[in-house]
């Protein structure tokens, strides 16, 4: 699962109210999803499709929804091995620390990274300033 976590630092995910991450992105595959149902996909490694049923989330009738169910792993064992995911829009420009809570033992083996979304001007200087 790709949770956000509060700084590079840490190698525990940050709780959902905590990150600026999903209130930044827009579902381009599924554009009813809200932040909260994108989230929960990414969470749940797709175990989960959303938060509840709604519009073009989480239709079908075998799609599991995390509002009342705690069928869940906590170890994400009963988690699918591959997730399409969303394909996800940014909105604004955000700067997100990032773990895979999958292989990760929290101590001596992490996955962690930060990603940059920055504005398209500043993506042109970045590149020129590499050119020199």
């Amino acid at each position: 699962a790709v949770v956000s976590t509060q700084s590079t630092g840490e190698n525990y995910p940050a709780p959902f109210e905590n990150t600026t991450f999903w209130s930044k992105v827009e579902s381009v595959t599924q554009p009813t999803a809200t932040a909260k149902d994108i989230a929960i996909g990414f969470f749940s490694s797709g175990y989960y499709c959303g938060e509840k049923r709604h519009d073009d989330v989480c239709k079908a009738n075998t799609d599991r929804v995390f509002e009342n169910d705690n069928t869940l792993n906590n170890q994400l064992n009963n988690a699918p091995a591959s997730y399409f995911g969303h394909v996800l829009k940014f909105t604004d420009k955000v700067t997100v620390p990032y773990m895979c809570s999958r292989n990760n033992n929290f101590s001596n083996r992490s996955q962690k990274g930060i990603l940059w979304v920055v504005s398209k001007a500043e993506a042109e200087a970045a590149k020129k300033r590499r050119r020199r």
